[in-house]
């Protein structure tokens, strides 16, 4: 324990090892490592340009369905048919929590949902044929547009696992999209009587898939860790390694989820100890460290009783979701604080509350942000620091342009009929190695493949050979 404070006490790379180590810290130990995860999320926040800032997001959620084929053993979101009077929320109950939420000021319209539930579910393939939808995300598609249309809320869809054509066909829709990653542990996913155990899409090699695509894509994305669910400290480490891996590739993840499991009424797990605060301080001061102070780090206020002195001093600087309208559907027996109760605890910590968009500043641009959503964000963003602006209030616009083009700020939009005599001044753009993610990591990952490649081709190497004689691939070049 004491090497690996040290370590991060001077701002040294720690391994797993170290990581699992420090996840046990309690007492003198935690105070020590929470003070350097403060000194690291500080130093980011004064980096972005908002000292002292902790944000959230003012939003709604909209349950579009309830229904899923997962059968994770702590959730009482997902339920089954006969408890509901519709397998999805129409249009017009969707655009009634929309309207509301958009005359409360709210900028966000969060969609939650169950993964595929028609895969399982007769009733929901049912009524997706009656209303004609191919599948449960072309009804989130749709249901998107008319929330921008109608009310400027943007969405921020929660649908679960996609595949790649899934982002190419919601980006145009959704300034924002995610996905909890919860857990890397094959075991709690493999082993019967396990929380995951039933689930297809918990399977963590899909779900880190998933967190691929949505760098590959360009999609600012949220994801996130979920402790105490049987995980073990270095399972625990190991899945943040994961997601610092591909935020490091592409630069995509725009946010991570800390959450604590907290045991629920009608579950399997309903007996299962809630995870410690002082568990999910560590847990939180760890992942602040290990992604360190460019990374924007979130805990759910409702989910920490009145430790929330301790969850800012672990290195959160974001509060996540908060809606004055509805519950949170996943946490449904912890209600929200009010978001002026929110404002006071955060000042008492020494911090100010403001409000941002479900997009984070860095990500208000292309490629980031598709052209159809971009004037619906723009009309809720403060041009000064890409966070939001307190005094806009939501108003539906068309979500794509009419015939004539995307406007004066689209850049070039005469090159069908005219020949390019400017042309490019340099062989990339300006910010090139920002926002296609980090050539190293991918140069370092290929090699390390092909190495291995080279190795199986060749075979073992005859008896006396030293190992380095056996060749290996050449690293591939960062371009440029």
């Amino acid at each position: 324990m004491r090497r690996a404070l040290a370590r991060a006490r001077d701002g040294k790379p720690l391994d797993q090892t170290e990581a699992a180590v420090l996840l046990h810290a309690r007492g003198g130990d935690l105070r020590a490592l929470l003070g350097y995860a403060r000194r690291t999320r500080d130093a980011g926040l004064e980096a972005a340009g908002r000292p002292g800032i902790i944000t959230y997001s003012k939003k709604v959620f909209i349950p579009l369905t309830r229904l899923c084929r997962d059968r994770c053993a702590y959730c009482t979101f997902a339920t089954v048919p006969k408890h509901l009077d519709s397998p999805f929320l129409s249009p017009d109950e969707v655009l009634d929590i929309a309207r509301e939420g958009a005359r409360l000021g709210c900028k966000e319209a969060l969609f939650t949902l169950g993964d595929r539930p028609e895969a399982r579910w007769r009733q929901a393939r049912e009524w997706l044929d009656a209303h004609g939808y191919d599948d449960t995300l072309s009804y989130v598609r749709a249901m998107a547009i008319r929330v921008l249309e109608e009310t400027g809320l943007l969405p921020h869809l929660n649908p679960g696992v996609m595949t790649w054509q899934d982002f190419q066909r919601l980006k145009p829709v959704a300034p924002s999209m995610g996905m909890m990653l919860e857990t890397t542990s094959s075991r709690l996913y493999e082993t019967k009587g396990g929380p995951h155990f039933g689930s297809p899409d918990k399977d963590p090699k899909v779900r880190l898939r998933v967190l691929e695509d949505a760098g590959r894509s360009n999609v600012p994305f949220t994801t996130g860790i979920l402790i105490g669910i049987g995980e073990t400290i270095e399972e625990r480490a190991d899945s943040i390694f994961a997601i610092r891996r591909v935020a490091r590739e592409y630069n995509g993840i725009q946010e991570v989820i800390v959450q604590n499991f907290r045991a629920k009424p009608d579950t399997k797990m309903r007996d299962t100890p809630d995870a410690e605060l002082e568990d999910l301080a560590a847990t939180i001061a760890v992942t602040r460290l290990l992604l360190g102070p460019k990374a924007r780090v979130q805990a759910p206020p409702n989910l920490v009783g009145d430790q929330h002195q301790l969850i800012l001093d672990a290195g959160i600087d974001d509060w996540g979701g908060v809606s004055p309208l509805t519950p949170d559907h996943v946490n449904p027996e912890r209600p929200w604080p009010q978001i002026d109760e929110l404002a006071q605890l955060t000042a008492a910590a020494g911090f100010t509350l403001r409000e941002r968009l479900t997009v984070y500043p860095p990500y208000i641009r292309e490629p980031w942000l598709d052209p159809r959503v971009a004037r619906h964000v723009a009309a809720l963003a403060d041009p000064r620091t890409g966070l939001a602006n307190e005094a806009a209030r939501p108003e539906g616009m068309p979500w794509q342009e009419p015939d004539g083009g995307w406007g004066d700020a689209s850049g070039r939009t005469d090159l069908h009929v005219s020949i390019d005599t400017i042309g490019r001044s340099a062989d990339r753009r300006e910010d090139f190695s920002e926002v296609y993610g980090d050539w190293e990591i991918l140069s370092e990952r290929t090699r390390l493949t092909a190495d291995a490649s080279a190795i199986s081709t060749a075979g073992p190497a005859p008896v006396g050979t030293p190992a380095e004689s056996v060749s290996a691939a050449p690293a591939v070049a960062r371009p440029g």
